[in-house]
């Protein structure tokens, strides 16, 4: 039997969707049903002090990190396997998600339980798929969502904070190594548009050296091109400029101020208050494990509503 296809066309201009996400790592809440959307050319900076769940929110986009409740959507595709609503028959018997809702919300157990009931009864899915067969199409969603996800990063560029560069290859084999692997080009395509990309940075001499003979702002921007070469729809960073000397973060920024008005969609974490006042879109801040405000750079930094987005502006700027 054929699973579910679960799709939202709601939003045509809708690149990722986050609904309702929690993640804990064993006892500890990082996120507390964070809820926000990344539309098709944006350029979205999330900001907020270590610890607020920036990086964690980040790497739920592209699961590198499985959610504990909620949804991820990519173009219109559920990603995350496990929903309170869309997936009842596995949720309704979770005493963790039950305990998880009264601790945020401060409600018992039975009026828990009269929500969950209440949201199932609306489910448009399960008025479809009733009985053994929708728990056949919930299992082979879930596998066949998991099963895709390395297709999915394949359109999901990430750039960590310490590059990720594999030491033992060149260069030039960092950049080709996924293309040739996935199939998506030949080597000589691949070697072509690697050699492209450099030029583009300035370091096409750099093509057969080994990334331990590079400056901290050289292996950061080769690891951007190194996403660049996947041609993807979205990319997401991850702290770029943290793990840098000041006099390189530079040289790192002003590479992605022009992805940036190329068009590319970007959601990026950083600390750099210029980059996000300069090429954001939307700014998010976070704190405490939710989005405590959002807006556009100029009201962002002009106009602070939250009492700790005020703190903490006070602070960095």
């Amino acid at each position: 039997m054929k699973g579910i296809e679960i799709n939202d066309n709601n939003r045509q201009d809708s690149l990722i969707q986050i609904k309702g996400l929690y993640k804990y790592f064993g006892k500890l809440q990082v996120l507390k049903g964070v809820s926000t959307e990344i539309k098709k050319g944006e350029k979205v900076v999330i900001i907020g002090p270590s610890g607020s769940g920036k990086s964690t929110m980040l790497r739920c986009m592209n699961l590198l990190e499985v959610p504990t409740y909620g949804e991820i959507w990519f173009e219109g595709k559920l990603l995350t396997p496990i929903d309170p609503y869309l997936h009842p028959e596995i949720i309704r018997l979770s005493k963790t998600y039950k305990k998880m809702l009264a601790e945020n919300t401060g409600k018992n157990e039975e009026e828990i339980d009269a929500e969950i009931i209440a949201d199932i009864k609306k489910n448009d899915l399960l008025k479809k798929h009733e009985g053994a067969e929708y728990k056949d199409a919930i299992k082979a969603l879930y596998k066949a969502n998991f099963s895709n996800i390395d297709k999915t990063r394949q359109k999901i560029g990430m750039v960590f904070q310490h590059f990720n560069l594999f030491n033992n290859l060149t260069v030039m084999q960092n950049l080709t190594l996924a293309p040739v692997e996935l199939k998506l080009k030949t080597k000589e395509q691949a070697e072509a548009k690697g050699i492209e990309l450099l030029k583009r940075i300035g370091l096409e001499d750099k093509a057969n050296v080994y990334p331990s003979t590079l400056s901290g702002g050289q292996k950061q921007r080769i690891a951007i091109v190194r996403a660049l070469a996947m041609e993807p729809d979205v990319m997401l960073f991850d702290e770029p400029t943290s793990a840098l000397d000041p006099e390189m973060v530079g040289e790192v920024l002003e590479l992605m101020k022009e992805l940036a008005e190329e068009g590319m969609t970007m959601v990026v974490v950083t600390h750099e208050m210029g980059f996000a006042r300069e090429v954001a879109s939307r700014i998010l801040f976070m704190d405490d494990g939710v989005i405590k405000e959002e807006n556009s750079p100029k009201e962002f930094f002009a106009n602070p509503k939250d009492d700790r987005l005020k703190e903490f502006l006070s602070k960095v700027l």
